[in-house]
């Protein structure tokens, strides 16, 4: 009967640390996110308006394209970082 209750605890302690990592890794990349699109495309635009990108000033640059490399690149991070962090806690799909 012990024997099981330190298995359920060690089970529990192990999803907690996997949503741990899951909230860590979704926390960063909706920061890197709002920092590249918002960050770089409102509040920041003036002071990357001297730099030139493809015949345009940095600023609108990130408004306009910028902020949807930066989003489709958070999905491939996420996705191998999920991955990984899957394969580590042993309830990855393979």
């Amino acid at each position: 009967m012990a024997d099981q209750s330190t298995n359920s605890t060690q089970a529990a302690e192990a999803e907690q640390g996997y949503w741990q990592a899951n909230l860590r890794i979704i926390i960063v990349s909706l920061i890197i996110w709002a920092v590249a699109s918002f960050g770089f495309g409102i509040l920041l635009r003036p002071l990357l308006a001297g730099i030139s990108v493809g015949g345009t000033d940095l600023g609108f640059w990130f408004a306009q394209q910028g902020s949807i490399l930066v989003f489709l690149a958070l999905i491939f991070f996420y996705a191998w970082r999920m991955n990984k962090l899957d394969r580590e806690f042993g309830v990855d799909e393979e």
